[in-house]
């Protein structure tokens, strides 16, 4: 679960297991600030989301393309040209819209349990699910460039 949140966030393997391994790091290390009021596994994924979108800040930061995954040609989730060109248009979405639709999408969660998830109300978790598809509509359409 972790770790597909974090390959589908970064958009590499190798960053994935980076990001993933840091989780749990991170959360052996604060384990005393789990509070029992929400699920182990919601409480892991918060912590798995936040290291996401600062990774993506610093890559963006370094001006790092984000398309690393694309140069070494293993994509284990995505094998045909179809899924690579879907798997090339989330990553010129934000990182914010990124996680509305790994969340909700790939990892099946409801709006408000996204939301919940992302610290913003479900309102706003829609609006960027409607940011992301129309975005996702241009980038895949016959002509649009995922690059």
């Amino acid at each position: 679960m972790i770790y597909s949140l974090t390959y589908r966030m970064s958009g590499s393997a190798r960053d994935a297991e980076d990001l993933a391994q840091e989780t749990f790091i991170r959360a052996y290390r604060h384990l005393d600030s789990y509070r029992g009021q929400a699920k182990f596994s919601s409480w892991l994924y918060r912590i798995a989301l936040n290291l996401c979108l600062r990774w993506k800040k610093a890559e963006r930061r370094r001006g790092l393309a984000d398309h690393e995954w694309a140069v070494f040609g293993n994509v284990p989730d995505f094998p045909d040209q179809r899924s690579e060109r879907v798997h090339l248009a989330m990553a010129q979405l934000t990182p914010k819209q990124r996680a509305a639709i790994v969340l909700t999408f790939y990892d099946g969660l409801t709006h408000a349990e996204a939301g919940a998830l992302l610290g913003c109300p479900e309102k706003t978790l829609s609006g960027r699910l409607i940011a992301a598809r129309r975005r996702l509509a241009e980038l895949l359409t016959p002509g649009g460039t995922p690059a």
